[in-house]
């Protein structure tokens, strides 16, 4: 009988350079904008797009700053329970952790309503390009999620379920215990009662993997303007929405609504509700 399950214990240190530490959390979003950058030049040479690689970098630039940006000041309002005076330079303490993807959202928003005017775009002309670009680095950034040990899921006695160092209780898992010790402990299946859902790795296949898929299909074949940019807000928000069932409330907030509903979900309704409501715009070509 199996009596152990996988424990995450990766080094979240990429490269230890003494004065300052490079980790792979910072190295996923790296690996997002490249993602970004790669397909967005295909994109380019393939498809009729009305985009030069200018335009790709010029966006990739103020897209990166909303994500940073927006990605913080979203953790701070929706997830952060410090108040500001508490800790005034706490929105900007990105070393820190704590990254929602909502706020992110909402920065990419406002740099695309800026690069629109300056390059005389259509909102969707924008929207329509860059969303096929997004998916794989939403991947990036889960599997980043991953490694780090957070965003754990659920209680499960799945056999795929793995164990989250940070998740345990402190009684099974003092600070000053080794990694050593742990992993003797999982040997012996002590461990079994707390294993989780490996929900970022969930997110990554949902929100990344298959999104890319479907949105990249959207993109190259339908001529509906907003029809790119409705796929990737749906496929994200029900992908969330359903991993939200696996992944376990954050600990400061917990079920917000109907006893079930987690911050995660009530965040993701509206985009939902905005694909959908580009599903139905009624402008028929880009």
């Amino acid at each position: 009988m199996e009596t152990s399950r996988f424990l995450i214990d990766f080094n979240p240190v990429f490269l230890d350079l003494g004065v300052f530490k490079i980790h792979w959390y910072g190295i996923t979003y790296l690996i997002a904008f490249a993602c970004y950058w790669l397909l967005g030049r295909y994109r380019i040479r393939h498809y009729d797009t009305g985009w030069n690689d200018e335009q790709l970098s010029d966006f990739l630039f103020y897209g990166a700053l909303g994500v940073i940006i927006g990605g913080r000041i979203g953790w701070y309002l929706f997830y952060n329970d410090v108040p500001l005076m508490e800790d005034f330079w706490l929105p900007i303490k990105v070393w820190d952790g704590g990254m929602s993807f909502h706020g992110g959202l909402a920065g990419v928003v406002i740099a695309l309503l800026y690069f629109k005017n300056k390059t005389k775009k259509t909102f969707f002309q924008v929207s329509d390009f860059v969303a096929p670009l997004v998916p794989l680095g939403i991947m990036s950034v889960r599997i980043g999620n991953f490694v780090n040990g957070e965003l754990w899921g659920r209680l499960t006695e799945k056999p795929w379920g793995v164990i989250f160092p940070q998740s345990l209780p402190t009684h099974i898992y003092p600070q000053n215990m080794s990694l050593e010790r742990l992993h003797d402990l999982n040997a012996q299946g002590q461990l079994l009662a707390f294993a989780r859902h490996p929900s970022p790795l969930y997110e990554a296949f949902g929100e990344g993997l298959m999104a890319f898929i479907v949105v990249w299909l959207v993109a190259k074949y339908s001529r509906k303007a907003g029809a790119a940019s409705a796929a990737f807000l749906i496929c994200y928000g029900v992908a969330r929405f359903i991993v939200e069932f696996f992944r376990e409330p954050d600990s400061n907030r917990g079920f917000i609504a109907f006893d079930w509903m987690t911050m995660g979900q009530l965040l993701t309704i509206p985009l939902i509700v905005a694909g959908l409501a580009f599903l139905l715009w009624p402008k028929k070509t880009a």
